[in-house]
């Protein structure tokens, strides 16, 4: 038993973390577009972080349950409810057979993730159950949600762990104004000095062309040395092209594989959640970083996944300790999820920052957990870790 679909909402597919390692073969990554909240949803549920999970988008679905369940939303504010009554987000919610969730008005953002206890029963193909519909694969026969549809949930009526303190506070505040952290290239020699102080000093609106390919933005022209050709190359989740109209496009979960249009920047991940959530009309900055805090806050990232799902799985009284989210780094920032201590964090001067403006060189030199190597701008460093 699981759900049926009463009315299945403007867009609402099944994701999870995509199909990696296939690009090379053309084919999309695809899975879900917030990279976060997907995560945390699966968290509070007591499943594992990478199940797959409903994507809403705008508007939401109504569902009617035909067993009992547990299930996290998390992400964009729909307004949720169940049998009509709101629904509190980002907490683990006992779901009775019958019982029905529903989504009204958007408050913010403009995608919500719903993980379900025992995760859902979708077949994988290419080791992922994420809806690829361009092609028609995967998800629930390859396509979103619609009316009558019956999902079933793989393992039924699954309790988590200390369900009771399941819960955590929003990370971001989604006001609709972003400052996005960005790694400079691979492609910025295409672009003047002046088309790369455009881009990391102006605002960009979200138009009304974004979907789950990508976004595209408005604003003041980036300048290009010659034009925007290059010999076709692969597109990474959050690269930003430059096309020769000089307005960048944001790059999502369904990109192709390829693209021939310069690339300036990569946004990191850490703060891909908030393009996630963007919606026609939002603001968008954009600040570069160093790859060392980059590749930091990524690590930090996966560590404050795990110390989390500790704290739930682990409960024996009170809320382990868990590390400061590297999203206090950012002032989107509101919170680091409700068990966390934050504290505010020391920034340590690299000894180069390449191409980034002295104005935006706030970045760290050391990471946690191993070490690798990298070379930027000619020069090779040495990362470790502890």
């Amino acid at each position: 038993m699981g759900f049926k679909v009463l009315k299945s909402g403007l867009l609402t597919t099944v994701q999870d973390a995509g199909r990696r390692g296939y690009q090379r073969y053309g084919m999309a990554v695809s899975g879900s577009v917030d990279v976060h909240s997907y995560i945390y949803a699966n968290i509070l549920v007591g499943n594992e972080p990478t199940e797959a999970v409903l994507e809403v988008t705008l508007m939401g679905p109504t569902i009617e349950f035909t067993s009992p369940s547990v299930i996290a939303i998390t992400g964009g504010d729909l307004t949720p409810r169940i049998n009509g009554e709101p629904a509190q987000m980002y907490k683990a919610l006992r779901i009775a057979k019958g019982d029905v969730l529903s989504f009204g008005h958007i408050k913010s953002g403009c995608r919500a993730d719903i993980a379900f206890a025992g995760g859902l029963d979708i077949d994988e193909i290419m080791g992922s159950r994420s809806t690829y519909i361009k092609a028609g694969l995967g998800g629930h026969h390859g396509r979103n949600l619609q009316d009558g549809d019956m999902v079933e949930f793989r393992r039924e009526n699954v309790i988590p762990a200390n369900i009771d303190i399941r819960e955590m506070d929003p990370p971001i505040d989604w006001t609709g104004d972003y400052t996005v952290r960005v790694v400079l290239g691979p492609e910025e020699d295409r672009f003047t000095d002046a088309g790369i102080g455009t881009f990391l000093s102006s605002e960009y609106k979200v138009t009304n062309s974004f979907d789950r390919m990508g976004v595209r933005l408005e604003g003041d022209v980036i300048e290009h040395v010659n034009d925007a050709n290059v010999i076709s190359n692969g597109i990474p989740f959050g690269a930003i092209q430059v096309p020769d109209s000089g307005q960048p496009i944001i790059m999502l979960s369904d990109r192709q594989t390829v693209g021939g249009y310069t690339k300036i920047a990569t946004i990191i991940n850490v703060d891909m959640p908030m393009i996630a959530q963007c919606k026609a009309g939002d603001s968008v900055h954009f600040k570069a970083i160093n790859i060392y805090e980059a590749q930091e806050l990524f690590v930090r990232q996966k560590k404050y996944y795990f110390a989390l799902r500790d704290s739930f799985d682990n409960y024996v009284g009170k809320l382990g300790s868990i590390p400061e989210s590297p999203l206090i780094h950012n002032n989107n920032a509101v919170n680091a999820g409700k068990p966390a201590a934050v504290k505010a964090p020391e920034n340590k001067p690299a000894d180069s920052a390449g191409s980034i403006p002295a104005q935006q060189r706030d970045v760290k030199k050391t990471a946690q957990a191993g070490t690798f190597s990298a070379t930027v701008n000619g020069k090779e460093y040495t990362i470790s870790f502890n």
